[in-house]
């Protein structure tokens, strides 16, 4: 029987030969791991609230969500009837003229229109009348989901 007894030339501890006041190889990615569950909790909670930047109060439906388009406009009118080009609020009669300079290139673009449910009708039509005028043919309306009919 044969034992390896080393008394002298370097002790060694452990299998990774890691000697006394050596540099430590391995890498603790438990709190690299837990710093990343929570960005990753952040964003899933903040990610729905940046699509709408002005609040809206929209009515209900049981319409169909459709898709997003990576090309649509936004035109948004909140409670004070104020409208909003994206999320720039613009001053009256300037809707059509900023439309104008909107590049609609070979594909039509979407132009998606946010009204809040207390609004006028005919404010509503209007400002859809401005979109038509402006070469825009196809607007959708967006709402809240699952309204049951009335």
């Amino acid at each position: 029987m044969a034992m390896n007894l080393s008394t002298g030339g370097g002790s060694r501890r452990g299998r990774r030969g890691r000697g006394r006041g050596g540099p430590m190889s391995e890498i603790n990615v438990t709190p690299l791991v837990d710093v990343m569950l929570v960005l990753l909790i952040i964003f899933m909670v903040t990610a729905p609230m940046l699509t709408a930047g002005v609040p809206i109060d929209l009515p209900d439906s049981r319409a169909e969500a459709l898709k997003e388009e990576p090309r649509e406009i936004t035109v948004s009118m909140d409670g004070e009837g104020r409208l909003f080009l994206d999320d720039q609020e613009l001053a009256p009669g300037e809707l059509g003229e900023r439309l104008a300079n909107v590049d609609k290139g070979a594909n039509a673009q979407l132009v998606v229109l946010r009204a809040d449910r207390t609004l006028d009708y005919g404010r509503v039509v209007a400002v859809m009348g401005e979109l038509n005028a402006a070469g825009f043919k196809s607007i959708s309306l967006v709402t809240n989901g699952s309204a049951p009919a009335q």
